[in-house]
């Protein structure tokens, strides 16, 4: 009587190469606030929380300071960088020339933009009723991202691509320091997208305009 065969082995799930790992937990933590503005983080600490040597620690951590996110001081550590007035200034007037810009080259609007618009707006109410707010300023940042992506200008898409760290950055810390503006944002995503379904251009990019305004004014409280 012949034995049975035997039963496949499930393959192995591969990882990600042990610096890519380290650079998503860091970059994580920083654009969630879990690691805010003045943590000092040192690669001791880093390569116990992940698993891995310290090796692939620095080699994220020069990836990070190479983005604007860390400042890395050697023997001592890295320490995160708090968001600056001028960078939230800088952030904000260039998120208007865009998103204005776009909003009107986006009306009248494909039924496939607003239908993905009322999607993202129905997940961020969801994301805020269970007080998620990493994943509120990710679909926050979606939200204006696809108007964006259907103004039809490559160059611009890739440009405001650019901007997406400190935007879920920001999000989070103007959420945290004034958390009725949760409610107030969803509420502003609901004027903007009325507007672009009655198709008008110039009230959707004054609904814009207004939305955007806060960012400076609430993130420049967390300035240090």
């Amino acid at each position: 009587m012949s034995s049975p065969a035997p039963s496949p082995t499930a393959p192995a799930v591969k990882q990600p190469p042990a610096a890519d790992r380290v650079y998503m937990h860091v970059k994580q933590a920083v654009l969630d606030r879990r690691y805010e503005g003045g943590t000092l983080l040192t690669e001791g600490e880093l390569a116990q929380a992940v698993g891995v040597s310290r090796t692939p620690v620095r080699e994220a951590l020069l990836k990070l300071e190479m983005e604007g996110l860390l400042k890395l001081y050697p023997k001592k550590g890295a320490l995160v960088l708090a968001v600056s007035a001028q960078e939230i200034a800088d952030v904000v007037e260039t998120r208007l020339l865009v998103e204005e810009f776009a909003v009107r080259r986006a009306v009248p609007a494909p039924a496939g933009l607003v239908a993905r618009l009322e999607e993202l707006l129905e997940e961020q109410k969801r994301r805020a009723e269970v007080g998620d707010l990493a994943q509120v300023a990710v679909t926050d940042r979606c939200f204006h991202a696809e108007i964006v992506k259907h103004a039809g200008n490559q160059i611009l898409a890739r440009l405001y691509d650019q901007m997406r760290d400190r935007q879920l950055r920001m999000g989070v810390a103007v959420m945290q320091s004034q958390p009725d503006r949760v409610a107030k944002n969803i509420a502003e995503h609901e004027e903007i997208l009325e507007r672009i379904r009655a198709g008008d251009a110039e009230g959707a990019a004054q609904c814009v305009r207004r939305h955007l305004s806060w960012v400076k004014v609430l993130v420049r409280g967390e300035a240090r």
